[in-house]
Formats: structure tokens, C-alpha cells, sequence
């Protein structure tokens, strides 16, 4: 359901607010340029700044907007369980084709307590999972055998992958538990790599701003063109590495800006780009020829 690209969407503020026409905009636009699926209420969306109500409101407001024409994967991750289910219950009540919960944060569970997180979760629900491993967000480490372990849960389906190793992505797909699982790229500049051995896309920061290339590259891939993604993965790096020059979603948002798609505000603890870094940024776009085509 969720293979190709599902692009990791910002959440737009505006004096302070969340800015719920901008967030239709932006739904309908990825609907208009072939993005697989949109994913509300994400890290890049600054989900742990959004109250309950607005992260609630944000995938009423993404669903309804997207009306059926794409896919929409929820964030409802919580480092409480009772915060994740409750996330989860209105996501899929709300309407959404899944949902993606990450790894508890700071509090640093044991596999056992990550699986029983998991499980406890998925089961309340019957809406497909995908679970979220990056462990320089979350300070723990899915081990692949909790995530096989968790693949005979029927609902969960899959995994966003986003520890920067290849290997993991081969060793869930090396045991017959974990290769029931579609395995996502959490990483831009891997998906590539990812797909090479098996997985089925990404979710995507980059997607923000250049989502067909993102699409052109996955799809050609699947259909058979290594030579055609490589070029397209070769091309991208760069960019993709710039998303990543400070904290997303900063950057992201910071081109989004640039290219006048969205306003220029972010949540404390996150603030604008040091001058130098979007210097970096702005520079990099330019050889991709993203400002000269908005401007």
C-alpha cells in the first residue's frame, strides 16, 4: 500500500498557528505532481511541538484533503503507549489508510517493552502499521529480531528504516518473519541502496520540493531501469544531503520558503537556519535549478 514515495509533509504555522489551508494546499499539490502517499504528523511535520488537538486536527484536515485521490500515513507515535493508542484510534477512525509509529524516545525501553508497545498498539486497531526505527531520534535500537518478531503481528507491514545501515535492511529481509515486511527508506540519500536489496521506497523529506524525481527514481528502479535510478539517485544526493545540513525539518522548510510554497516559521525548540548553513542551502538548490524554476 505504501511502496513508491510517501513524502514526510512539514506542517505549515503561521503567527504561531497552525496553518490549515496552507496544509490543504500542499496535499493537493503532491495529489497534482504523482506523490504515492502523504504522511501528516511526522518528525518533519514537529509533531512533539503540535498540541493533541492540532495533531488530531492536522490528519482530519490531510485526510479530508486528500479525499481518497492518495494515501495517507499518519503519524501517531508516542513514548507513552496510552498517547500512542489514543493517536492511533482517531487516525483510523479519522480515516487513514495507516499509520507509522516510531520507536518511544527518551525513555529507552527494552526490546521486551518495545514489542509489547507495538503489539499493544497494532492490536487496537485494524488499520495497517508501519513501524519506525531511527535510533538518533529515539536513543534505542529496534533489533531485528524484535522487528521479525512483531511481523507476525498481521497488521504491522512494514518498516520505515532510518538507522543509516544497509545491513538492517538486509538482515530483516534475510529471516522469513521480516520478509513479509515492505522495508521504506527513512533516509533520502539511501533510498537507492535500500531498494538495491529489497526495499519498496521511502518516506521522504526531499519529496517536499521535488517529488517527481523522487517518483521517477523509485519507479524506475521497480520497473527494471537501474541505470536511469542511478542517474536520478545521483543527481538528488546533494539535495537530499542539504535537507539534512541542520535539523529537519529546518532546512526543508527553509527551501520550501525560498521556493514561496510555505512562510518561514518553525516551533521553539527549533529556530531558523545560521546564515552560513542556508548560504550552503540556497547554493545547492541553485545547481539544482530549484529557485531558478520558482522564481
Amino acid at each position: 500500500m505504501f511502496e513508491g514515495v510517501t513524502v514526510a509533509l512539514v506542517t505549515p504555522f503561521s503567527k504561531g498557528e497552525v496553518d490549515y489551508d496552507k496544509v490543504r494546499e500542499l496535499v493537493g499539490w503532491h495529489i497534482r505532481q504523482g506523490t504515492n502517499a502523504v504522511l501528516p504528523c511526522g518528525t518533519t511535520g514537529e509533531s512533539p511541538t503540535l498540541s493533541h488537538e492540532e495533531h488530531e486536527k492536522v490528519i482530519d484536515v490531510t485526510v479530508e484533503a486528500a479525499g481518497g485521490k492518495i494515501k495517507v500515513l499518519a503519524g501517531t507515535g508516542s513514548n507513552s503507549t496510552e498517547e500512542a493508542l489514543r493517536l492511533t484510534r482517531h487516525a483510523a477512525k479519522a480515516g487513514a489508510d495507516g499509520v507509522l509509529l516510531v520507536v518511544p524516545y527518551y525513555n529507552k525501553p527494552t526490546q521486551e517493552g518495545i514489542y509489547r508497545h507495538f503489539k499493544t498498539v497494532a492490536g487496537a486497531v485494524d488499520v495497517p502499521v508501519i513501524l519506525y526505527n531511527i535510533p538518533g531520534r529515539t536513543g534505542v535500537n529496534m533489533a531485528t529480531e524484535t522487528i521479525c518478531r512483531l511481523a507476525e503481528v498481521d497488521n504491522i507491514i512494514g518498516v520505515k528504516e532510518a538507522t543509516g545501515s544497509i545491513d538492517n535492511t538486509s538482515a530483516i529481509l534475510a529471516d522469513p518473519k521480516g520478509k513479509r515486511l515492505i522495508i521504506l527508506s527513512g533516509d533520502d540519500s539511501l533510498t537507492l541502496p535500500i531498494m538495491s536489496v529489497g526495499g519498496k521506497g521511502v518516506i521522504s523529506v526531499v519529496a517536499n520540493i521535488v517529488p517527481k524525481d523522487v517518483r521517477a527514481m523509485c519507479d524506475a528502479y521497480t520497473g527494471g531501469d537501474v541505470a536511469k535510478a542511478t542517474k536520478i539517485h545521483l543527481k538528488l544526493f546533494d539535495l537530499c544531503r542539504a535537507m539534512f545540513i541542520e535539523t529537519n525539518p529546518i532546512p526543508i522548510k527553509t527551501a520550501m520558503r525560498m521556493m514561496g510554497m510555505i512562510g518561514n516559521e518553525l516551533r521553539l525548540p527549533l529556530c531558523e537556519m545560521a546564515a552560513a548553513n542556508e548560504a550552503k542551502l540556497e547554493k545547492v538548490m541553485m545547481d539544482y535549478e530549484l529557485l531558478k524554476r520558482a522564481r
